[in-house]
């Protein structure tokens, strides 16, 4: 059986509806809790890589120092061994870090239902064979990648973050938005103490009921969306023959 290896900043951010793709593709995925000083295994044994999203930022080294390891781990996977890597949110950002690009504030954070649009090289590049041009995505970041690393393509933007989705060649790949996002990851969203206020501090009074009633009708075509592109990239990658 092939093994995922999942990297988790944070328990409210979790695998989501990759749990069901890597069921189907009978990959077994292992969870490392960084945030609670769980190490990362020998990557010998592992096929995939996916790293979450989480409130940490790629810079807080010093609060934060497992980010150091974690960035090595990710340049070793992605650019020695070359095997298949999906990054949402924090996991993206920590993508183009690790490779040399750079994330920064925001100059627009994203809250809450927003489109994302495919770019030129999007529209042709095989890890988004199947998209439609556009997009409604789950959305919470105020960091954003500025700089994508050498050999790194933008593959969909929005009105707000020009690097919504990044791919180095065939095999990686980040999103800004939660593409890991399910029913079941709102729900736990909406029991995390502190975290609907923190929504309605940026978006306002009431936003995050808003947030919910636009979110589930739309989570089959965002699943279909997130699927494609796992699907795409597993068999670029040559993980799934």
């Amino acid at each position: 059986m092939k093994r995922a290896l999942v990297l988790q900043h944070v328990d409210r951010d979790h695998p989501g509806r990759f749990l069901d793709f890597f069921a189907a593709d009978d990959i077994l995925p292992e969870v490392v809790r960084l945030w609670a000083g769980e190490e990362i295994p020998n990557l010998a044994s592992f096929d995939f890589m996916f790293a979450l999203g989480g409130p940490q930022d790629t810079w807080q080294e010093a609060e934060y120092p497992w980010l150091v390891m974690e960035k090595e781990v990710i340049r070793e996977w992605v650019a020695v061994r070359a095997k298949p890597y999906f990054g949402v949110c924090l996991g993206h950002q920590l993508l183009c870090d690790a490779l040399g690009g750079e994330v920064g504030f925001a100059e627009r954070g994203e809250h809450g239902i927003h489109n994302v649009d495919l770019t030129e090289v999007g529209k042709s590049h095989r890890l988004c064979s199947g998209l439609e041009q556009s997009n409604p995505v789950v959305q919470w970041h105020m960091a954003e990648v500025k700089r994508v690393p050498e050999g790194g393509v933008i593959l969909a933007s929005s009105d707000r973050c020009v690097t919504q989705c990044v791919a180095i060649n065939d095999h990686a790949v980040g999103t800004q938005f939660h593409s890991e996002c399910s029913p079941q990851t709102v729900a736990g969203w909406t029991a995390t103490p502190g975290y609907v206020p923190l929504y309605e501090k940026h978006r306002g009074p009431g936003s995050y009921r808003q947030f919910v009633e636009e979110a589930y009708p739309l989570m089959g075509r965002m699943t279909a969306m997130t699927r494609r592109i796992y699907d795409n990239l597993v068999e670029s990658s040559g993980l799934r023959k």
